[in-house]
């Protein structure tokens, strides 16, 4: 199994996780609501607690844990802060940038898991697909509340 391509495909999800937090950092600011600031705190967590497993699993192999985001998630952070600034429904406008970003995490989880599979151990792919169950819960409870709203 080559390190480096493990480490790189484990650095892929710690970005995405990243983009999570510092999303839904931006998301808890714009909500007026307690109920979306708590959901936000919610989701920020499930991050964290991936962010963890992935930076042991990371320096496990000599690795240096990612603690950037991708360029794309701050843009679309900086949309985020636009498309609220000027819509009437601030509400539904977060929600919909939120499953929009949940969409992206489980995108990048499906392409670790069809592309990388083979530089991964059987340890690393059950942690992968653990985060990404967890993943799928959370983009559900965000798009039950935006289809709500």
């Amino acid at each position: 199994m080559d390190s480096q391509k493990t480490i790189s495909a484990l650095n892929e999800l710690l970005e995405i996780n990243n983009d999570r937090v510092e999303g839904y950092d931006t998301a808890a600011k714009e909500a007026k609501s307690a109920d979306l600031k708590a959901l936000f705190a919610g989701l920020q967590s499930t991050s964290q607690k991936n962010l963890n497993a992935l930076r042991v699993e990371v320096t496990s192999l000599g690795g240096q844990p990612e603690e950037g985001t991708r360029v794309t998630g701050k843009f679309f952070r900086a949309w985020m802060d636009l498309k609220v600034a000027f819509s009437n429904d601030e509400r539904q406008t977060i929600l919909n940038s939120c499953e929009f970003g949940e969409d992206k995490a489980l995108e990048a989880y499906d392409h670790v898991l069809e592309s990388h599979t083979d530089v991964l151990s059987t340890k690393q792919i059950a942690m992968i697909r653990e985060q990404q169950s967890n993943l799928r819960a959370d983009h559900d409870k965000v798009k039950a509340l935006r289809d709500a709203a």
